[in-house]
């Protein structure tokens, strides 16, 4: 991504984050006040169907009732011609009654007519809910509600159930009915769909309209101010560069200061504990102090290798004693050593006075490329070409390996994007070329100002 775009980009963004955060804002709170209306509207269609529930048990109460009163009826006459009237007692498509015990036997029971005499006070439905004392308490109380889960005929399916439940006073008896909630449910569903249908055609419609001013600002702001962001890209190349060797300066001080003033001292101070170890050593073989300098000299030998690669990491002191050539030479012999990989340079650039923040780019990139690979090329030779055209320095690698396709995104590995950008930044272009079986070769032109000739 190119200046320009990166600029343009800045002054999209905060819309986009605004737009974005308002959106989200709105549909959250769209969403959360549907979950409120859903809410509502689910408890009073739960209460109605309640209401309902009990007028059903108030109107089977009042027929009971009239059996119960009945003087010409003696006591197991009456039972048994509640039972009748509870098991032919139905209401809407799958409305019955139940009765039972007290002590949890069951009496009425239309749909399941094996349970009748069957003690189910510890019957539990598939979610572990004691349903029958859970009614027979409500029904003590003088009636009441409970949720469960019980079979729904004809099909025998599962479903929630609300249940109503009451006593026959005389006998002790509980008895209720129940309506399945699935209706209530799909309901909910309905209007829920309904709610989510809306609030997502009104997103797209933000969206959509978030989007055409995205497009009507880029297509603005590209015919406004083109010309602007030109030179806005031209300074600003010239500013990165000029930072990025007032960096390499920086880096450079600091890690000569490192190498040549810390990394002294600490090695002058392991000396002296290596000194202090030896007479103790010579006083006495089991001093107590021993141990503890021992161990920090080690520790400091830790150190030391620690400091040295920091400063090797800021700027390699070879580029500064003995140049660009001399310090690619040493990389290649301590990877060739290492890998076996034989590698071969061609430096065409003696004579040329070549600024430190390229010659660190191109220390950088070898770094690099020789790091991928001996990951993953696969290869037993690689080569090396340095040279100049114009204001240009020329930098290419190539090696024999398996090479590989470049229009993968896995082999897009953080390595190649940190060459690429690197040589971005001081206004260079950077291209890969690798086929699966014919190695892979890396190229990059530096430009750079001819400052001097050296004279021999």
């Amino acid at each position: 991504m190119n200046l320009k775009a990166k600029i343009l980009l800045l002054a999209i963004l905060p819309l986009l984050t605004a737009a974005g955060i308002l959106s989200y804002l709105g549909l959250t709170h769209a969403r959360n006040l549907a979950d409120q209306v859903l809410q509502v509207y689910e408890y009073n269609l739960v209460e109605s169907k309640k209401q309902a529930l009990k007028e059903q048990v108030d109107l089977a109460q009042s027929a009971i009732n009239g059996i119960v009163r009945d003087p010409d009826l003696t006591e197991a006459e009456a039972q048994q011609a509640v039972k009748v009237l509870l098991s032919n007692l139905t209401f809407g498509e799958d409305g019955y009654f139940f009765a039972y015990s007290q002590d949890g036997i069951n009496l009425v029971h239309p749909t399941i007519p094996e349970f009748v005499g069957q003690d189910l006070y510890e019957f539990q439905d598939r979610s572990g809910n004691q349903l029958i004392q859970h009614l027979l308490a409500a029904a003590n109380q003088g009636g009441g509600y409970h949720r469960y889960i019980w079979e729904r005929p004809p099909l025998m399916q599962q479903e929630d159930k609300l249940g109503y439940a009451t006593l026959i006073e005389p006998w002790q008896w509980m008895f209720g009915t129940g309506l399945y909630l699935d209706t209530i449910y799909s309901e909910v569903d309905k209007v829920k769909t309904s709610f989510d249908t809306n609030i997502r055609n009104s997103f797209i419609a933000v969206m959509t309209v978030l989007l055409v001013t995205v497009i009507l600002i880029i297509m603005l702001g590209l015919a406004i101010n083109l010309h602007e962001h030109r030179l806005a890209d031209s300074r600003l190349q010239e500013l990165v560069q000029k930072f990025m060797r007032l960096q390499v300066n920086e880096r450079r001080r600091f890690s000569r200061e490192l190498h040549d003033g810390i990394n002294q001292q600490l090695v002058s101070l392991k000396f002296r504990i290596e000194l202090a170890v030896k007479k103790l050593e010579i006083d006495s073989l089991q001093h107590p102090a021993l141990s503890d300098l021992n161990i920090a000299s080690k520790v400091l030998n830790q150190t030391i290798q620690e400091v040295r690669q920091i400063s090797h990491n800021l700027r390699p002191v070879l580029l500064d004693d003995l140049g660009l050539k001399s310090a690619l030479n040493g990389l290649l012999d301590q990877f060739s050593e290492r890998t076996s990989i034989k590698v071969n340079l061609s430096f065409a650039l003696d004579g040329l006075e070549v600024p430190d923040d390229i010659e660190t780019t191109i220390y950088r990139l070898t770094q690099e490329c020789l790091t991928n690979i001996e990951k993953h090329a696969d290869a037993n030779r690689v080569y090396i070409q340095l040279s100049s055209a114009g204001d240009q320095i020329l930098f290419q690698v190539m090696d024999n390996g398996k090479g590989f396709n470049t229009r993968d995104s896995n082999h897009q590995g953080i390595g190649l994007v940190n060459m690429k950008e690197r040589v971005e930044v001081i206004g260079g272009t950077f291209s890969l070329h690798s086929e699966e079986g014919h190695g892979s070769q890396i190229s990059a032109n530096l430009p750079y100002k001819r400052v001097a000739q050296k004279v021999s």
